[in-house]
């Protein structure tokens, strides 16, 4: 059975802080793969700033093109919007009926965990593993059986950051994959 630890994000855009994450997680004992899926909206977050779903594939599918353990998925752009995790889940599930599945995600979700739709079900059911996040304090659900925290670097690197630097003209190509940076250089994406 192949074990496959879910990265959800909006990837808007996918950085180098991202791929970190993705890359020690792999590296953890158990998880064959890393997928990363990019989600159409979150319903905890604003649409406003979001790139059209297929531009931020891309970015994604350019960012691990060479990392055989590293993948995009878009199964929550063939789902009802808003992308609820657990509706994501089951659709995984029946999809892949042989893998089995964890999450990824930062401190500062887990604290908000409680807020998600049927967390009840999904802390049950799926393993999460945290990394940790700058400002995000040890949370009750941190002793969870089903949660463990991972040894990852903390980087202080958010795609709104990086937005927010390219509106300004400043240079962000050490903060995403070069071949992430080309793109998003030619199509000229969150320039004012």
């Amino acid at each position: 059975m192949k074990n496959v630890a879910l990265f959800f994000g909006s990837f808007n855009p996918i950085h180098v802080g991202h791929m970190v994450i993705a890359n020690t997680m792999v590296q953890q004992e158990g998880i064959d793969e890393v997928w990363f899926v990019v989600s159409p909206q979150n319903p905890l977050k604003e649409r406003s700033s979001l790139l059209a779903d297929h531009h931020r594939l891309q970015m994604v599918r350019r960012a691990v093109d060479d990392n055989y353990r590293l993948k995009a998925c878009d199964i929550e752009m063939h789902l009802p919007i808003p992308s609820y995790t657990v509706v994501t889940l089951a659709a995984l599930g029946e999809k892949y009926p042989d893998y089995s599945f964890s999450l990824i995600m930062g401190s500062d979700n887990l604290a908000t965990f409680e807020r998600w739709r049927n967390y009840e079900y999904i802390l049950e059911h799926y393993h999460i593993h945290v990394y940790p996040r700058p400002g995000s304090e040890h949370c009750k659900l941190s002793s969870h059986p089903h949660v463990s925290m991972a040894e990852v670097p903390m980087m202080d690197i958010s795609s709104s950051y990086i937005r927010r630097l390219i509106g300004e003209k400043k240079d962000v190509r050490y903060l995403l994959t070069e071949p992430v940076y080309q793109y998003l250089t030619e199509m000229h994406f969150y320039e004012r």
